[in-house]
Formats: C-alpha cells, sequence, structure tokens
C-alpha cells in the first residue's frame, strides 16, 4: 500500500496546486475504498423543473434488467437566508448553490457517494469488496441544489445583510422537482417489485418527508425507506428542542402547501409526527432510520442557531434528547427498524451510508471489557466489546431489504471505533477528502 501511495504523490506533482489537491485526494479515497461507479447514467432535465439559482434542474437514472428501484436523494446542508443560500456559510449552507453540471455523475461526490448507489461496501486494501441488497438495481438520482430538502415549494429573494452582493433571488423548488422526477419514473418503470427510497443528512430528511409521495406515484410491490442522518423529530410543542428549526424552515420553504395534501394522522404542528403518519399509512411497507448519538453535523444545524449553549457537548446532549424521543416514537409501530451507532470518526459522525461502511456497525451491548484476557484479543488497544450480536451495516440493509426484518439497535456510549487502529488510518484522510 505504501508504494501505491507514493505512485499516487508523484503522479500528481506535476500539476496545478488546486488540481493536484482535488486529484490526490480523490485518488486516497479511490485506493482506500476501491472505486466508485462508472455506471452509465442518463441525465434527464424536465420542464419546469429548477435549482435555487434559477438554472435547469437535472436528475439521473440507471437502468438494469432489475425489477428494483433505488430513489436516491443526495444530501447537504440546507438554506433560509443569504449566507446559507449563496454557499457563503460554507458546510452548514445548501449544496451546489450554483447549479448541477451535466457531467455530474462524474464528480468526486456522485462517484463516491454511497456504497448503496454504487451496489457494494468497498471496504479497504486487503477486504475484499462486498456486494448489498442494491447491487444493479435501477437508479433514480436526484442531485441537491434547492437548499430545502427536496420539498420546498416559494420563491424568495434574500438580502446581503453585509450589503456588499446584491440580492440573490432564490428557488425553492425541491417539491416541485421530486414530483416531476418521480412521475417520470413511474413512466420508465412501470412494474417495480422493490421500492428503497433513500437519501442522506438534509436527503435523509427528504426520504421521510417525501415517501408518501413517491410510494403513492410509484405503487411498487414491496416498499422501504432508509433515513440516512436526517431525523424529523418530534417537536409538539416549543419546549422541544427541534421546534426553533421546524418553526423556521416552515415559513421559509412554504411547507403549509405541501404538507396540506398529506392524510390526517400528519399533525402540522409537530413535524415529527410524519414519522407516525408513514408508519401508519403504509402498515406493510419497512421503514428505518439510522444515524449516530455523536452527530456533530446535523445537530449543529438544528440547533445552534436556535437554542443555547451553543458549545459541542450542549449541542450533542440536544441531540441526544431528541434521539431517545425519536426511539421511543418509532418503538409504537411494529414496520419501523432503527440502527443508532455511537459515533464514526468519519464526517463528525455523520451520515452511516456514505463513502463506506467502515465503522457502520452497531452492537447493542458494546461494553467495556469485563476481564483481563480480553484484552489480548485482536485488534489490540481496543476497551470496549461486543457482548451481543456485532451488526454491520450490510447485514442490516439485508436483514431490512431481503428477509423484512426488524432491526432494532440503539448502541450505548463506548469508544470501540475511536481505538480501532484502522479508523485512526482511514478517517484522516476520507476527511480530508470530503471536508468532513
Amino acid at each position: 500500500m505504501k508504494r501505491v501511495l507514493v505512485c499516487l504523490v508523484v503522479a500528481t506533482l506535476a500539476l496545478p496546486g488546486r488540481a493536484r489537491a482535488e486529484t490526490l485526494l480523490e485518488g486516497l479515497v479511490n485506493l482506500l475504498v476501491d472505486g466508485g461507479n462508472n455506471y452509465n447514467w442518463q441525465r434527464v432535465a424536465l420542464p419546469g423543473t429548477q435549482c435555487g439559482n434559477g438554472s435547469q434542474y437535472k436528475f439521473f437514472a440507471r437502468r438494469t434488467g432489475s425489477p428494483n428501484v433505488l430513489f436516491f436523494f443526495e444530501g447537504g446542508g440546507a438554506c433560509w437566508d443569504y449566507d446559507t443560500c449563496s454557499g457563503r456559510a460554507g458546510i452548514l449552507g445548501a449544496a451546489n448553490p450554483n447549479g448541477i453540471a451535466d457531467d455530474y455523475m462524474t464528480q468526486f461526490t456522485a462517484k463516491f457517494v454511497s456504497p448503496i448507489v454504487n451496489g457494494a461496501d468497498p471496504g479497504l486494501p486487503l477486504r475484499s469488496r462486498t456486494d448489498l441488497v442494491t447491487k444493479d438495481w435501477n437508479i433514480v438520482y436526484m442531485p441537491y441544489c434547492t437548499g430545502d430538502v427536496h420539498i420546498g415549494n416559494k420563491t424568495t429573494t434574500y438580502v446581503d445583510p453585509t450589503g456588499a452582493q446584491p440580492p440573490l433571488p432564490w428557488k425553492h423548488a425541491g417539491y416541485t422537482n421530486t414530483l416531476a422526477a418521480v412521475q417520470w419514473a413511474h413512466t420508465q418503470f412501470p412494474s417495480v417489485s422493490k421500492l428503497l427510497v433513500t437519501g442522506f443528512s438534509a436527503s435523509g430528511t427528504t426520504t421521510t418527508t417525501e415517501y408518501f409521495f413517491v410510494h403513492n406515484n410509484l405503487n411498487p410491490t414491496h416498499n422501504y425507506y432508509l433515513d440516512d442522518s436526517g431525523p424529523v423529530y418530534p417537536a409538539p410543542n416549543a419546549s422541544f428542542n427541534s421546534r426553533p428549526l421546524h418553526t423556521q424552515i416552515r415559513a421559509a420553504w412554504n411547507l403549509d402547501s405541501v404538507f396540506g395534501v398529506l392524510p390526517a394522522t400528519f399533525d402540522r404542528g409537530d413535524f415529527g409526527s410524519i414519522n407516525r403518519m408513514v408508519a401508519l399509512q403504509f402498515p406493510g411497507d419497512q421503514i428505518a432510520y439510522t444515524g449516530y448519538t455523536r452527530d456533530y453535523n446535523y445537530s449543529r444545524f438544528s440547533y445552534e442557531r436556535f437554542i443555547t449553549p451553543t458549545d459541542k457537548e450542549s449541542v450533542l446532549g440536544f441531540w441526544d434528547e431528541d434521539e431517545d424521543n425519536l426511539v421511543t416514537q418509532l418503538d409504537g409501530f411494529s414496520n419501523t427498524s432503527y440502527f443508532i451507532p455511537h459515533e464514526r470518526q468519519i464526517n463528525a459522525s455523520h451520515c452511516s451510508t456514505i463513502i463506506t461502511f467502515i465503522g457502520s456497525h452497531a452492537c447493542q451491548r458494546m461494553e467495556r471489557k469485563h476481564n483481563w484476557w480480553e484484552f489480548l484479543e485482536f485488534p489490540l488497544g481496543q476497551e470496549y466489546k461486543c457482548y451481543s450480536e456485532f451488526v454491520p451495516m450490510d447485514v442490516f440493509l439485508r436483514r431490512f431489504i431481503n428477509d423484512g426484518t426488524r432491526t432494532r439497535i440503539h448502541e450505548p456510549v463506548n469508544g470501540y471505533n475511536a481505538d480501532d487502529p484502522g479508523m485512526q488510518i482511514v478517517a484522516p484522510l476520507i476527511n480530508a477528502a470530503i471536508g468532513g
């Protein structure tokens, strides 16, 4: 591996500065995770669809001989003011504020985005790829450029508070874009056996909020949704931590115009009731949430602008309270699963299904080792051990989609991933590449 890394570095030295850095980082990730996808993507640009900046919205499709469809929403922040929509806010703002390029699917994000899209967990050097249940599925891939978790329905103008830049016209057109793509998918895939709707981060939220519309338009035989790290937490009144965020986006994205068509089991006064609505509306479907208890990305987005204090441990404390409320809610329905590891050193413990499944495992009884001789077990240096079933993400997915098995793991506080020597090598390199 060292020889390959040296060759990679040498090969990039002749490139200009920024190109050299991007090529090197992509090469490192390509080496670490054994490549991304090289699918023959079809670009689709439908009339009336647009990105936040008013440019043409584009989504992409992969066709195979499979009877199954993966409807994948891309994540990446959200926005409701000048800084977050223009891109000036950085990681806490909206993705792709300048629109979607025609060659988007050959770029870094879409190529490496998720093992679920790529049909295999790529693993590590000396660790073989593991095929996933989504291998060779048809795919509808929804890039993200509207800043509204694909569900906004409002045209507005944001003013630069510094006065340095002109006002920014913005199209929160996610809802229109999604409906158009779903209707297109229905014409292209008129008979679907299994449908998996999923997305990560902001689009984990999309998975929950748009599932009703995707399900009803495609109407497959078997239905699944997996929300990765975009929870819609219960917030029935102002005492709940996520209520200020929900109030903000309700007005900014004109969500009443969208949610008004949902069944009566959804309470517009509590956005978190959408989890209940889906579970009750589709009792034969399998629905699941995955994410980390130490997620210090979505948690910042949820609370930093709204409640105090804003230090890291306070923010994660708010998140932990909301996560417990969600688990309690999901426990009330027979068709819900959750897969919640404690932390992962990749991307600030944000997202279980991006880039690689390394560290995306969960154990109900992850505890400090009980006996001195257990410290001699491989890998050395681990203070924690799983005293129940150790469930990797690929196993969870197989059970969830192929077996229809409910899984409920809410991992306790532990340092298993922090102690893992492989994670200590891989995490810094992947974080450098994705800016996490």
